[in-house]
């Protein structure tokens, strides 16, 4: 048997903190460890440098009334860069994975195999997630594009989790697709149901819909109520439970509930979360953007089907008819509600789908398929 490799997992913020970008580092880690080699946290890595380009975004969008990217800035990224130079002197590694981490790479000098990973490069994100980067300073997107293609440059392997996110790194910063993976990110859940409990999932007497998400407007809140509505007018007994953020003043229901926050470190609350998936018939997520999406990975762990919107990573996620279904971007509440009427009225089709989006999760969507395949490239690679 060969040594166990080392792995570098660079993060400036704290991996295993499951809060840390809605677990999906925490998640990424452990099946690292799992499947590829002995994990050693490089984070976090506080920096001062932090503190003074969130002045200069502050500063910024005072006086020019645009945004400084604060986390994508060459001074940030050089300061970084000194800090990992000194911690790993402190270790021999073999190599270095680095997911999302763009500016901790762009100045870091390479002694050994880099293995970068994200959900969007920084052209998609400044051109998609206008409620974020709307707006920005020039010097700021000329910065963060430098950083993004020095960080894929300097990788040895480009993972990515969807088609939108690869093409992007090809077309936009020129990878060469030789380096260039797709592998579906998992769900961050520590507790999977059995097959035995979906199987025997039946549908609630009204039909039951999810909106779990932090941001209401930017996971398409508005058209989620426009659906219940429309199935009220169509006569489909249904309730709506919005979970993760509280809606706007004016979205008022009588079968509409609101659940503020869940947190997943508390037990108590992660059971409500648990059930929750259990016992709705579909989440319900009209996205506006959506780089990847993990709670679709996680709704199919509990087979329950997503209706959603073909935007950004989502396709590469979802598999029309398998688990779940995308409509158009300038779709409304009424096709939503007319699709989900006609699946949930068929008691077979429905049940189909059910029974799919678990399987969907069983053959890809889960970190156990990530770590065995990113196995694969780490050993080609090392080796």
């Amino acid at each position: 048997m060969g040594k166990t490799l080392k792995i570098a997992f660079l993060t400036a913020t704290d991996a295993r903190d499951k809060r840390s970008r809605s677990g999906t580092l925490y998640y990424m880690a452990k099946a690292l460890q799992e499947y590829c080699g002995d994990v050693y946290y490089l984070g976090p890595l506080n920096s001062r440098m932090e503190e003074v380009t969130r002045f200069l975004n502050n500063l910024s969008l005072r006086i020019f009334k645009k945004s400084y990217a604060y986390e994508h800035s060459v001074l940030l990224s050089f300061s970084y860069a000194r800090i990992i130079k000194e911690k790993l002197k402190k270790e021999s590694f073999d190599v270095i994975f680095a997911p999302v981490a763009s500016t901790e790479l762009a100045f870091l000098s390479k002694e050994i195999p880099i293995i970068y990973t994200a959900d969007a490069t920084f052209s998609l994100i400044t051109n998609y997630y206008h409620d974020y980067f709307s707006d920005q300073l020039r010097i700021s997107s000329e910065e963060g594009n430098y950083i993004e293609q020095s960080a894929i440059n300097k990788a040895d392997l480009l993972l990515y989790p969807s088609n939108w996110a690869a093409n992007s790194a090809m077309d936009y910063y020129g990878a060469n697709e030789s380096k260039v993976k797709i592998i579906p990110y998992g769900a961050n859940i520590d507790k999977v149901p059995s097959l035995e409990i979906i199987s025997n999932k039946k549908k609630s007497d009204k039909c039951k819909l999810l909106f779990l998400g932090v941001d209401w407007e930017r996971k398409g809140g508005e058209i989620a109520f426009e659906t219940l509505q429309e199935l009220d007018k169509l006569g489909l007994p249904s309730e709506l439970t919005v979970c993760g953020c509280i809606p706007p003043a004016d979205f008022k229901h009588d079968n509409m509930k609101v659940i503020p926050f869940l947190d997943k470190n508390n037990p108590e609350q992660n059971k409500e979360l648990e059930m929750l998936f259990l016992k709705s018939d579909f989440l319900l997520l009209p996205s506006r953007t959506e780089a990847y999406g993990v709670v679709f990975c996680e709704a199919n762990a509990y087979g329950l089907p997503a209706i959603t919107t073909e935007t950004g990573g989502i396709p590469s996620v979802i598999n029309p008819g398998k688990n779940g279904f995308m409509l158009t971007m300038d779709a409304r509440g009424i096709d939503y509600a007319n699709i989900i009427m006609e699946i949930y009225l068929d008691d077979e089709k429905y049940y189909q789908l059910v029974r799919s989006s678990r399987e969907t999760y069983d053959e890809r969507l889960n970190w156990d398929n990530w770590g065995k395949t990113v196995s694969k490239y780490i050993n080609k690679l090392i080796n």
